[in-house]
Protein backbone atom coordinates (compact mmCIF):
# COMPACT_ATOMS: atom_id res chain seq x y z
CA UNK A 1 0.00 0.00 0.00
CA UNK A 2 1.53 3.31 -1.08
CA UNK A 3 -1.04 5.67 0.38
CA UNK A 4 0.74 8.97 1.17
CA UNK A 5 -1.24 9.28 4.41
CA UNK A 6 0.66 6.21 5.63
CA UNK A 7 3.94 6.35 3.70
CA UNK A 8 4.96 9.95 4.42
CA UNK A 9 4.47 9.84 8.21
CA UNK A 10 6.33 6.52 8.34
CA UNK A 11 9.12 7.86 6.14
CA UNK A 12 9.42 10.89 8.42
CA UNK A 13 9.34 8.69 11.52
CA UNK A 14 12.09 6.44 10.15
CA UNK A 15 14.15 9.53 9.25
CA UNK A 16 13.60 10.80 12.80
CA UNK A 17 14.87 7.54 14.26
CA UNK A 18 17.89 7.52 11.93
CA UNK A 19 18.60 11.14 12.91
CA UNK A 20 18.19 10.27 16.59
CA UNK A 21 20.66 7.40 16.27
CA UNK A 22 23.12 9.53 14.30
CA UNK A 23 23.03 12.16 17.04
CA UNK A 24 22.69 9.99 20.13
CA UNK A 25 25.14 7.16 19.50
CA UNK A 26 28.06 9.45 18.60
CA UNK A 27 27.07 11.70 21.52
CA UNK A 28 27.27 8.77 23.92
CA UNK A 29 30.61 7.69 22.47
CA UNK A 30 31.99 11.25 22.61
CA UNK A 31 31.17 11.45 26.31
CA UNK A 32 34.02 8.97 26.82
CA UNK A 33 36.33 9.54 23.85
CA UNK A 34 35.81 13.14 22.82
CA UNK A 35 35.06 14.03 19.22
CA UNK A 36 36.59 11.67 16.66
CA UNK A 37 36.60 11.58 12.87
CA UNK A 38 34.09 8.70 12.92
CA UNK A 39 31.64 10.38 15.32
CA UNK A 40 31.92 13.59 13.30
CA UNK A 41 31.18 11.69 10.09
CA UNK A 42 28.05 10.06 11.54
CA UNK A 43 26.68 13.33 12.99
CA UNK A 44 27.54 15.33 9.87
CA UNK A 45 25.83 12.92 7.48
CA UNK A 46 22.94 12.06 9.81
CA UNK A 47 21.77 15.66 9.88
CA UNK A 48 20.34 15.16 6.37
CA UNK A 49 17.46 13.19 7.92
CA UNK A 50 16.22 16.21 9.89
CA UNK A 51 14.00 17.85 7.27
CA UNK A 52 11.82 14.78 6.56
CA UNK A 53 11.41 14.23 10.31
CA UNK A 54 10.29 17.83 10.90
CA UNK A 55 7.84 17.61 7.99
CA UNK A 56 6.35 14.47 9.55
CA UNK A 57 6.13 16.12 12.98
CA UNK A 58 4.30 19.11 11.54
CA UNK A 59 2.03 16.90 9.45
CA UNK A 60 1.07 15.07 12.63
CA UNK A 61 -0.02 18.24 14.40
CA UNK A 62 -0.94 20.63 11.55
CA UNK A 63 -4.68 20.18 12.13
CA UNK A 64 -4.26 21.62 15.64
CA UNK A 65 -1.34 24.03 15.41
CA UNK A 66 -2.94 26.88 13.44
CA UNK A 67 -1.14 29.82 11.86
CA UNK A 68 1.44 30.02 14.60
CA UNK A 69 2.27 26.34 14.11
CA UNK A 70 2.59 26.81 10.35
CA UNK A 71 4.91 29.81 10.86
CA UNK A 72 6.94 27.94 13.48
CA UNK A 73 7.19 24.91 11.17
CA UNK A 74 8.35 27.06 8.25
CA UNK A 75 11.01 28.79 10.33
CA UNK A 76 12.07 25.49 11.88
CA UNK A 77 12.32 23.83 8.47
CA UNK A 78 14.55 26.66 7.23
CA UNK A 79 16.59 26.41 10.42
CA UNK A 80 16.92 22.64 10.07
CA UNK A 81 18.11 23.11 6.50
CA UNK A 82 20.66 25.69 7.56
CA UNK A 83 21.78 23.70 10.60
CA UNK A 84 22.16 20.59 8.45
CA UNK A 85 24.76 22.61 6.58
CA UNK A 86 26.27 23.78 9.85
CA UNK A 87 26.48 20.22 11.20
CA UNK A 88 28.00 19.03 7.94
CA UNK A 89 30.53 21.87 7.90
CA UNK A 90 31.44 21.58 11.60
CA UNK A 91 31.80 17.82 11.55
CA UNK A 92 33.19 17.09 8.09
CA UNK A 93 35.10 20.23 7.12
CA UNK A 94 36.02 22.46 10.06
CA UNK A 95 36.86 19.49 12.32
CA UNK A 96 39.79 18.78 9.99
CA UNK A 97 41.06 22.38 9.62
CA UNK A 98 43.48 24.34 11.75
CA UNK A 99 41.46 27.59 11.68
CA UNK A 100 38.18 28.84 10.26
CA UNK A 101 37.75 32.05 8.24
CA UNK A 102 35.89 34.85 10.03
CA UNK A 103 33.09 35.04 7.45
CA UNK A 104 32.51 31.29 7.80
CA UNK A 105 32.15 31.70 11.57
CA UNK A 106 29.62 34.52 11.12
CA UNK A 107 27.53 32.49 8.65
CA UNK A 108 27.60 29.46 10.96
CA UNK A 109 26.41 31.59 13.88
CA UNK A 110 23.57 33.18 11.89
CA UNK A 111 22.44 29.77 10.60
CA UNK A 112 22.56 28.42 14.14
CA UNK A 113 20.48 31.36 15.38
CA UNK A 114 17.76 30.66 12.80
CA UNK A 115 17.83 27.02 13.88
CA UNK A 116 17.52 27.93 17.57
CA UNK A 117 14.62 30.34 17.04
CA UNK A 118 12.85 27.90 14.70
CA UNK A 119 13.34 25.00 17.11
CA UNK A 120 12.06 26.95 20.09
CA UNK A 121 9.00 28.23 18.20
CA UNK A 122 8.23 24.79 16.78
CA UNK A 123 8.58 23.30 20.25
CA UNK A 124 6.13 25.92 21.54
CA UNK A 125 3.71 25.04 18.73
CA UNK A 126 3.94 21.36 19.75
CA UNK A 127 3.18 22.23 23.36
CA UNK A 128 0.26 24.47 22.34
CA UNK A 129 -1.24 21.95 19.89
CA UNK A 130 -1.20 19.19 22.56
CA UNK A 131 -0.95 16.45 19.94
CA UNK A 132 2.43 15.10 21.06
CA UNK A 133 3.22 13.95 24.60
CA UNK A 134 4.27 16.94 26.73
CA UNK A 135 7.80 15.79 27.60
CA UNK A 136 9.14 15.45 24.04
CA UNK A 137 7.18 18.52 22.91
CA UNK A 138 8.93 20.63 25.55
CA UNK A 139 12.14 18.71 24.98
CA UNK A 140 12.20 19.56 21.29
CA UNK A 141 12.48 23.30 21.77
CA UNK A 142 14.83 23.04 24.72
CA UNK A 143 17.18 20.27 23.61
CA UNK A 144 17.69 21.55 20.07
CA UNK A 145 18.28 25.10 21.20
CA UNK A 146 20.90 23.84 23.64
CA UNK A 147 22.36 21.49 21.04
CA UNK A 148 23.02 24.45 18.75
CA UNK A 149 24.55 26.45 21.60
CA UNK A 150 26.82 23.56 22.56
CA UNK A 151 27.84 23.12 18.89
CA UNK A 152 29.53 26.52 19.05
CA UNK A 153 31.46 25.62 22.21
CA UNK A 154 34.36 23.22 22.78
CA UNK A 155 33.20 19.62 23.24
CA UNK A 156 32.52 18.52 26.80
CA UNK A 157 30.65 15.71 28.50
CA UNK A 158 27.68 18.12 28.71
CA UNK A 159 27.57 18.61 24.94
CA UNK A 160 27.75 14.84 24.49
CA UNK A 161 24.87 14.37 26.93
CA UNK A 162 22.86 17.03 25.08
CA UNK A 163 23.25 14.95 21.92
CA UNK A 164 21.81 11.96 23.78
CA UNK A 165 18.91 14.03 25.19
CA UNK A 166 18.06 15.39 21.73
CA UNK A 167 18.18 11.84 20.37
CA UNK A 168 15.70 10.64 23.00
CA UNK A 169 13.33 13.50 22.12
CA UNK A 170 13.59 12.71 18.40
CA UNK A 171 12.98 9.02 18.96
CA UNK A 172 9.94 9.71 21.14
CA UNK A 173 8.41 12.15 18.64
CA UNK A 174 9.12 9.72 15.78
CA UNK A 175 7.28 6.91 17.56
CA UNK A 176 4.34 9.27 18.15
CA UNK A 177 4.18 10.09 14.42
CA UNK A 178 4.08 6.46 13.26
CA UNK A 179 0.50 5.86 12.07
CA UNK A 180 -1.60 3.47 14.11
CA UNK A 181 -2.54 0.19 12.44
CA UNK A 182 -6.17 1.34 12.26
CA UNK A 183 -5.09 4.16 9.92
CA UNK A 184 -4.22 1.52 7.32
CA UNK A 185 -7.80 0.34 7.00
Amino acid sequence: MTDDRVFLPRFGAVCGVVLALSIGVPGAVEAFTGETAVTSLVIGLGAAFGAPAVVAFHGHQAHRSGRFGAFAFALNLLGVGLFTGVAFALNLVIFFQEQTPVLTNVVLKVASLVFVVGSVLFGVSMVRAKVFPAVPAWGYGISFALLAVFAALPDTVWSALMHVAAAVVLGWLSVAVWPARSALA
